[in-house]
């Protein structure tokens, strides 16, 4: 048996996707961590205002250099680890902490000892003690700046993300009143024309049934979208109705087959979910005299299934693939799990959680 689970690619919900602080603007904080902290020395080196500092060792060129080339990586790196590195794992926020503590403890120490070696090997002059202490605490308050940096990065990514979200949700607001308010005026239409249809097949028994049940399947299409879940029960009447429009037009070339307990009647579904599927089943398979197509569907393991032989049309069939990832979302987001989609043998069924 292969077990195909429908996933949702992509969702909506843009929190749930992280979104990382674009690299040329950690650079730029870099650059000027390193040049502000770097200045002092700078400045010294060209006796701009004379002996800045005592405590300096001999500045040159090349202890500058070092020092600045040290001190943007060092930055660059606590940025990129605080702000985008951290957020990629997916253990958990003690874990995460765990990891960013250890991580930031070795860069710190990692940066120091490497610094100390290449500003001897660079300069072929040794760091007095004071100097290294001076290192040491220049380090370590660039770790505490780049984190709250970080943080400050962070926030402002939230924010956006805050904005973006509620921009979307203000357009798709006004995008449902928009849809709302052409629901309005299209059922009147459509019902005035329906009862007009009525009257002009009246005699007719067949054709009068047939657009009484069109009638209450729009009526109940228009009611069900404005709530979320239905009955089994109702859902079964409305299918009952899709049955006999597609059985006048197919005859005995289209059977279905129902077998639901009483006690599972009051359990509910999202709305025209069963539908969809015996659309589905009716869109990509074969139906003819030699193959008519049979649809079963029952009750197993708290599931509502719905099964059908799989006999391909020969015929192009154009499909948008979006029948079933419009169940299995509304799924995700009502019940939070997902349906099952299989193959077994020359079957392919589905199965619905019953809510």
């Amino acid at each position: 048996m292969t077990i195909l689970p429908f996933y949702i690619i992509q969702s909506y919900n843009l929190a749930s996707k992280v979104k990382y602080v674009k690299a040329p603007t950690l650079v730029t904080i870099a650059l000027l961590i390193s040049f502000l902290i770097n200045l002092p020395r700078t400045l010294e080196l060209y006796e701009v205002f004379g002996n800045i500092s005592k405590s300096f060792d001999q500045v040159s060129v090349k202890d500058v250099l070092t020092r600045l080339l040290f001190l943007f990586v060092y930055s660059l790196i606590g940025l990129q680890l605080n702000t985008n590195w951290k957020y990629r794992l997916n253990y958990g926020k003690i874990v995460n902490s765990i990891f960013t503590v250890i991580a930031n403890i070795g860069l710190f120490f990692g940066t120091v000892f490497t610094f100390f070696y290449s500003h001897q090997m660079i300069t072929e002059t040794t760091l007095a003690p004071s100097g290294k202490g001076i290192s040491y605490f220049v380090y370590f308050t660039i770790l505490v700046i780049v984190i709250f940096i970080s943080r400050i990065l962070r926030f402002q990514v939230i924010h956006r993300d805050d904005l973006a979200e509620k921009e979307l949700l203000k357009q798709q607001s006004l995008q449902n009143e928009l849809t709302a308010l052409k629901n309005q005026i299209n059922p009147h239409f459509l019902f005035n024309a329906l009862n007009s249809l009525n009257s002009l097949v009246r005699g007719n028994e067949e054709a009068t049934t047939f657009v009484n049940e069109l009638s209450y399947m729009y009526r109940y299409i228009l009611q069900s979208g404005q709530q979320d879940l239905v009955t089994l029960n109702e859902e079964l009447k409305f299918l009952n109705s899709y049955i006999y429009l597609i059985k006048t037009r197919y005859r005995n070339r289209f059977v279905m087959d129902i077998n639901i307990p009483k006690d599972a009647l009051n359990r509910s579904i999202p709305s025209l979910a069963l539908q969809l599927l015996v659309e589905n089943a009716i869109k990509h398979n074969e139906i003819s005299e030699e193959n008519p197509l049979k649809v079963l569907i029952y009750i197993e393991d708290h599931m509502i299934v719905v099964k059908n032989k799989i006999k391909p049309r020969s015929t192009f069939v154009h499909s948008t693939g979006q029948g079933l990832e419009n169940i299995n979302k509304r799924y995700k987001l009502l019940k939070g799990n997902e349906i099952i989609i299989t193959k077994q043998d020359e079957f392919f069924i589905v199965k619905l959680p019953l809510i």
